[in-house]
């Protein structure tokens, strides 16, 4: 056992947060690090699904609309607000991470009418910036996108955003935790420099709530969406949040007029008065099937507590970082995250030229070793997601000695470079 090993054990051992693994469905023969793409299935999520389905459905059927459903998602919204840092009144909960954009992004420039500018960075999920080139070509002609730095940075300073800010800027658009390298923005910082050229500035939370604290309120942050089918545990494809500050709320409007964003919609008015507060901001009918499985993924992170899962994830990080320098430097890797915990959200970026084939082999190993699933991103790197909620220090170093296996017996050689749909 060499000191690694032997250190792993100890620190599970003293895990305060270890009982939590068994809240969750888990296999023994694989070890999950891509909790950072989609959380695993808590088992309360089971239990309150299958009474959804033979119950509610079921037997009650549209008597639930009343019974069960229709308050559905302002009650997840109140326990989001919690862990963002939020009023209860400033979070709704429905509609996808991208259309919940695009109704704050077309919200923003509106109210920003005279200004052109928009500022992004290109550590972005690339499908936000999808979002602002849609509605520049569609609807707002005169402006201009601005990105800030380069796609293959690990980081961007705070002097990089400031310097593109000025009073002609409408929107400043970040992720706070970058998919790709984990680089996380000070979001105190960042609204200060914004607001002190008059701009809004709007984060996409999705690679960050239930990784890192969040106080939206205690930072001044004007808007926010986020998804919650990666720390938050809701399931494939589950409903997004937004938020709006509530001083913004009367001065933003929704650009889809639609049913549930009415003021009245069992009314059936066939005049659009939009509704007051945060629930102008919806769309259409709540999904519940999906919507409903987002609120026991929230209560584990809620019960844990951010505080607490955040210095467990910190503590993972650094023994992950002290492995990789130790095993992995000398294969050939790179670290491609911040190495300072303040500027890192909840997952490391490793890179290596046959970073694909070698993720290839850990998922599908055909020498009988431990399944592994982390994610790859291009062009090279591999993305080593630490949930706290169900991740051990074991976990941590049997993944290192896998991955330096993999290379040192160039396993990933028996691995086609051609790269499956989804990775």
């Amino acid at each position: 056992m060499n000191l690694f090993e032997k250190k792993a054990l100890e620190l599970d051992q003293k895990d305060s947060l270890a009982h939590f693994k068994n809240r969750f469905v888990n296999d023994s023969n694989l070890i999950y690090l891509d909790g950072n793409s989609l959380g695993k299935l808590p088992k309360a999520t089971i239990a309150a699904s299958a009474s959804l389905l033979e119950n509610q459905w079921g037997n009650r059927l549209i008597r639930s609309w009343n019974e069960e459903w229709i308050d559905l998602s302002n009650v997840i919204s109140k326990k989001i607000a919690k862990l963002v840092g939020a009023q209860p009144d400033e979070i709704f909960v429905g509609d996808t991470t991208s259309l919940n954009l695009y109704k704050l992004v077309y919200a923003a420039l509106e109210f920003g009418k005279g200004k052109e500018k928009i500022i992004t960075d290109a550590l972005n999920f690339p499908s936000d910036l999808y979002v602002l080139e849609g509605l520049v070509n569609q609807h707002f002609k005169k402006h201009q996108i601005e990105i800030v730095g380069d796609s293959n940075d690990v980081l961007i300073e705070n002097e990089a955003i400031n310097k593109q800010l000025d009073l002609n800027t409408a929107l400043l658009t970040l992720s706070l935790v970058t998919y790709k390298s984990s680089f996380m923005y000070n979001m105190k910082e960042i609204n200060e420099l914004a607001h002190a050229k008059n701009s809004l500035v709007l984060w996409d939370l999705s690679h960050a709530v239930g990784a890192v604290p969040i106080d939206l309120n205690k930072s001044n942050a004007d808007l926010a969406v986020g998804c919650t089918y990666k720390y938050l545990n809701g399931g494939p494809g589950a409903p997004a949040f937004l938020y709006v500050k509530k001083s913004l709320q009367e001065k933003l409007r929704n650009p889809i007029w639609s049913w549930f964003s009415h003021e009245k919609p069992f009314d059936f008015n066939l005049n659009y008065q939009p509704g007051e507060g945060i629930h102008k901001f919806a769309v259409s009918t709540p999904s519940i099937l999906s919507l409903a499985p987002v609120d026991q993924g929230v209560s584990v992170v809620l019960d844990a507590g951010m505080e607490n899962l955040r210095i467990k994830s910190v503590a993972q990080s650094s023994f992950l970082l002290a492995l990789i320098e130790e095993e992995l430097i000398p294969l050939g890797f790179k670290i491609a995250s911040p190495l300072e915990s303040e500027k890192r959200g909840s997952h490391i970026a490793i890179q290596h030229s046959e970073g694909y084939r070698i993720n290839q082999a850990m998922i599908q190993p055909k020498v009988g070793a431990k399944i592994i699933i982390p994610d790859f991103r291009p062009p090279n790197n591999i993305r080593l997601g630490i949930a706290p909620l169900y991740i051990t220090y074991m976990d941590l170093y049997e993944a290192v000695q896998r991955i330096k296996n993999i290379v040192e017996f160039k396993e990933y050689e028996k691995y086609s470079k051609k790269k499956a749909l989804v990775t």
